[in-house]
């Protein structure tokens, strides 16, 4: 069987308008002589009728449901979705059907909310396609050992979708989204942001984890790890977007080695920046300081530490909360409020000189204050004042050339 697995979020199922486009797309899919899985999200964004955030909204208090009940709450929403679509998918004269997670054969741990897929077992769908049917599978849900309805948290349609190539040995996963695929930039910060044609599972995940949001990180180390090439694509658009592979599909694609020195500038916004300095022969800081966030379910980033003390950044919404527990520990942090984070990310920069003396440069000519730096073979990040985040953006991708990367 060729399969080709579809997920189209919540934006390209909004309305009927682009709900008429996935379904073009399956259609061109199964012209091209495709079996077709579709994965699909929530219809909508927070506001909407069935999106996941809106049905949160529904009770009077989401504090009283038990994490089982809450996630057969935010589950209702693909149920909906996939029912919406398969009859859609009748009306247009092809054969449907719709799975919830379960039926899909998608198994996790009982870890409802955050729930990690233990195995799939697609039999089901396998029986589906051989008779000629579509299967419209609910997204960000699998079920427990015990039987019950789990949802797999942020990304989760992402992870289901990729999952599903890996299981159904798929020869791609189409991410289906609201852009024309994965930018070297946010485009409402430049105005001149380029779609990438092709990017490395490593350079994509790094955006990912950096601030992109046009796919979850989640879902790409998934893909990774069984070499499953992943497409993000426009639902209003008919080509096919960046696709998402190895360096060594892309070399062999081109024709020549892959030496794109930066791919994409990445961003997260809304951070401060703490600096707890060690008292006089105290060795054991980082230790004491690390251990405390994380027993308050604080999560830290950012992280340097050298003899003299540790710095790293925290969610502004949680800085309170760590400034007052490091106070209690007897240390007085210095804080730096309302910053962001800068990404340059490029697996070309491995073990190229120069790509820090280029950073600096663009941000000193710009007159950006860098307050922390920290690098790895493919990425190199730079800790800024969120009021110079967009310009420092700007700065970066005009430094290294990036609308032009597909020239």
């Amino acid at each position: 069987m060729s399969i080709v697995v579809q997920k189209f979020g919540g934006t390209s199922l909004k309305n009927e308008n682009v709900r008429q486009q996935a379904v073009a797309h399956i259609k061109k899919a199964k012209a091209e002589g495709y079996h077709v899985v579709v994965v699909v999200s929530a219809m909508g964004r927070e506001g909407d009728p069935y999106a996941t955030d809106t049905l949160l909204s529904l009770p009077h208090s989401v504090d009283h449901l038990s994490a089982r009940e809450r996630d057969l709450l935010v589950g209702s929403g693909e149920i909906i979705s996939s029912m919406v679509m398969s009859s859609m998918l009748v009306d247009e004269g092809l054969e449907a059907v719709a799975y919830t997670g379960r039926d899909a054969g998608i198994l996790t741990n009982d870890e409802h909310g955050q729930a990690q897929i233990v195995s799939v077992q697609p039999q089901g769908i396998f029986n589906e396609l051989r008779q000629g049917k579509v299967v419209v599978v609910c997204g960000f849900q699998g079920v427990s050992q015990e039987g019950h309805l789990t949802t797999l948290g942020r990304g989760g349609s992402d992870t289901s979708a990729t999952a599903l190539g890996v299981a159904l040995k798929a020869e791609y996963v189409d991410i289906f989204t609201d852009v024309e695929g994965i930018m070297t930039a946010d485009p409402r910060i430049v105005d001149d942001a380029s779609a990438l044609k092709r990017i490395t599972y490593t350079e994509i995940c790094n955006l990912a984890h950096h601030g992109a949001k046009v796919i979850h990180p989640r879902a790409v180390e998934i893909a990774m790890q069984h070499q499953v090439p992943i497409r993000v694509r426009s639902t209003t658009r008919e080509d096919e977007g960046t696709l998402v592979t190895s360096v060594q599909h892309i070399e062999q694609l081109e024709g020549t080695v892959n030496d794109r020195l930066i791919t994409g500038i990445a961003q997260v916004p809304h951070l401060t920046q703490l600096k707890v300095l060690a008292k006089e022969n105290e060795y054991d800081l980082q230790l004491k300081v690390f251990k405390a966030m994380a027993e308050n379910k604080i999560s830290i980033d950012f992280i340097n530490v050298n003899p003299l003390g540790v710095v790293y950044t925290v969610y502004d919404s949680v800085a309170q909360k760590a400034i007052d527990i490091l106070k209690s520990m007897g240390y007085d942090p210095v804080v730096q409020s309302n910053c962001a984070k800068v990404s340059t990310v490029g697996a070309g920069m491995a073990g190229v000189p120069g790509v820090m003396a280029h950073i600096v440069e663009a941000l000193t000519s710009e007159d950006i204050q860098i307050l922390q730096s920290a690098d790895s073979h493919a990425t190199i990040w730079v800790l800024v004042k969120e009021e110079d985040m967009a310009r420092a953006v700007q700065a970066l991708h005009r430094k290294f050339e990036l609308h032009n990367i597909n020239s």
